[in-house]
């Protein structure tokens, strides 16, 4: 037998998404690189760190809400909980592929930086103005334009408006800022592989969001919300 027929073609030339979830994340970033993005270089998206930073140590609130039983994590249960009381209506099998696409070590529970990501993937993938107004109550009114900015900044890296970031597209963005800097090929690289979790040489928007929690350290709270020196 010949290659599997009526197998669509990639946009990204040989790169699958690996579930519906990253199909639909893809689709949704096209969406909005077809929009266009407000960003200028990778340095306009360095200095937007502090206020992103401040912005998502916020959801600590929200996480611990949902934190029933004060574990440090989220189970798919209290998960549930979360969407219901967020107003966020998701089918079972959607939950599941938020809940796993998020637990990175998968363990069963979602940690706070895991949860972040969770938050802004929902933010991508509903438009739904009930869901937001839930959001805004819980007296995260700087959220919404925090998941934007990352959106922007995904969107500003994506420079063929394909959905997922390559590793010719950050070498093109960091040059466009470092222009002449002999090492602004290295940075690219380091930057790359530390958003490239699963090696396969594309970077989807939840690898751009895990990356950014570590660049920014939110990775190193641990569950009494000290830092981790």
């Amino acid at each position: 037998m010949g290659g599997v027929v009526g197998k669509e073609e990639s946009p990204t030339k040989g790169w699958m998404p690996e579930t519906k979830l990253e199909a639909k994340m893809v689709e949704a970033m096209q969406r909005r690189a077809s929009e266009g993005t407000g960003m200028k270089s990778f340095n306009s998206i360095i200095l937007k760190f502090p206020k992103i930073d401040e912005s998502l140590r916020k959801c600590k609130t929200i996480f611990e809400q949902f934190d029933e039983n004060s574990n440090g994590t989220i189970d798919p249960e209290e998960l549930k909980h979360c969407f219901q009381k967020l107003e966020i209506s998701f089918t079972e099998e959607e939950s599941s592929d938020l809940f796993e696409a998020c637990d990175i070590n998968e363990n069963m529970g979602m940690k706070f930086n895991e949860f972040i990501v969770l938050l802004c993937l929902v933010y991508l993938l509903k438009e739904d103005p009930a869901a937001l107004h839930a959001k805004l109550q819980m007296g995260l009114p700087n959220l919404e334009a925090t998941f934007e900015t990352l959106v922007d900044a995904f969107v500003f890296l994506d420079k063929n408006k394909d959905g997922c970031v390559s590793k010719h597209e950050m070498v093109q963005a960091i040059n466009e800022t470092n222009s002449g800097e002999r090492s602004s090929g290295r940075i690219a690289m380091k930057r790359f592989e530390e958003m490239d979790w699963d090696k396969n040489g594309m970077v989807t928007f939840k690898e751009f969001v895990f990356a950014f929690t570590r660049w920014v350290g939110i990775d190193d709270i641990d569950e009494d919300g000290e830092e981790i020196v």
